[in-house]
């Protein structure tokens, strides 16, 4: 077990959504003990913070979105990733648009965020659900479990009826130095032939072979080709951790994935909260406790913005 962490010092970058196309700088700061992933979405308006939990989800295709008061924040599982596989615990993550650049399509960039200002531990123990019975999602012949394990780990499995892809498994044992060596650089991809239908529906406008990976009949488009043969499932791996830090914790389990998704995922992370006595939360003292259930009540009561002037670090 460990303390909680944060970002050393605040730290920008700037691209593209991969979805709207439209620029857009993010941010990373320093937050305090107990506060979680919290989105500052800037706006004409004034600002608004959203936290990085399940019940903030709002319906989106092909991505992760979250959204209270109206404002939403699309695209947001690369970032989220990002920062569970270096165990950010705390941290504001500003944006002056809806969607989290897409930067070349992997969580590499961010990590690179993360590691460039350093991560500082501070005064509080994190706390961990830790799975005790197994729970599952299953959606026609996709499936989705999580057992119990000694520690975290994540056995995925997908199937394309393409040359290059065809049937992929990674087994990938959670650790800050297997993430960023091993999944954090995988980039997102897309079939070429689904591409204009992609556009037809207002989704890809920002994609392109810099941010994904695309894939004709029969091979890569991208002239730079694959970072690993298996660098499909290993995406999805990268997707699932990200969509995992929506628990608000992180999670020890064994999570065991067949032809998952984005809606698998949530859909996990919201069986494994509707059914806390298949888990137990280690690790939390008193006040962590109640931190969680405050960000909870919080979301729920549509809490004000967090002013920018207000979330200075308190290490």
């Amino acid at each position: 077990m460990r303390y909680q962490q944060t970002v050393a010092r605040s730290i920008s970058c700037k691209g593209v959504g991969l979805h709207t196309n439209g620029p857009v700088t993010l941010t990373l700061r320093p937050a305090p003990p107990d506060t979680g992933i919290v989105f500052i979405r800037e706006r004409s308006g004034g600002s608004l913070s959203i936290g990085a939990l399940s019940w903030n989800l709002v319906p989106t295709d092909l991505c992760t979105s979250i959204g209270l008061q109206g404002a939403r924040v699309r695209t947001i599982e690369h970032i989220l990733s990002a920062l569970a596989g270096s165990e950010v615990d705390n941290v504001y993550v500003d944006l002056d648009a809806e969607e989290v650049p897409a930067m070349d399509g992997s969580a590499g960039a961010f990590v690179q965020l993360i590691r460039t200002v350093g991560v500082v531990p501070q005064t509080r123990h994190q706390p961990f659900l830790k799975v005790t019975q197994p729970i599952e999602v299953i959606a026609g012949d996709r499936r989705l479990r999580i057992e119990p394990s000694p520690e975290p780990r994540i056995t995925y499995t997908i199937e394309y009826d393409h040359p290059l892809i065809q049937t992929q498994t990674y087994d990938y044992n959670g650790s800050v130095s297997a993430f960023q060596q091993d999944i954090a650089e995988a980039r997102t991809f897309a079939f070429l032939n689904e591409v204009e239908a992609l556009w037809a529906r207002g989704l890809g406008q920002g994609g392109s072979l810099d941010n994904t990976v695309v894939l004709s009949d029969c091979e890569v488009v991208n002239n730079s080709g694959l970072r690993f043969q298996d660098e499909f499932v290993r995406h999805k791996i990268l997707d699932l951790i990200g969509d995992l830090a929506l628990l608000g914790v992180p999670c020890i389990g064994h999570v065991v994935a067949y032809r998952s998704g984005h809606t698998l995922h949530t859909k996990l992370v919201e069986a494994i909260l509707d059914q806390p006595d298949k888990w137990v939360l280690l690790n939390a003292d008193e006040q962590a406790a109640e931190a969680m259930s405050r960000r909870r009540l919080d979301s729920l009561l549509a809490h004000p913005a967090v002013p920018l002037h207000a979330a200075s670090p308190a290490l």
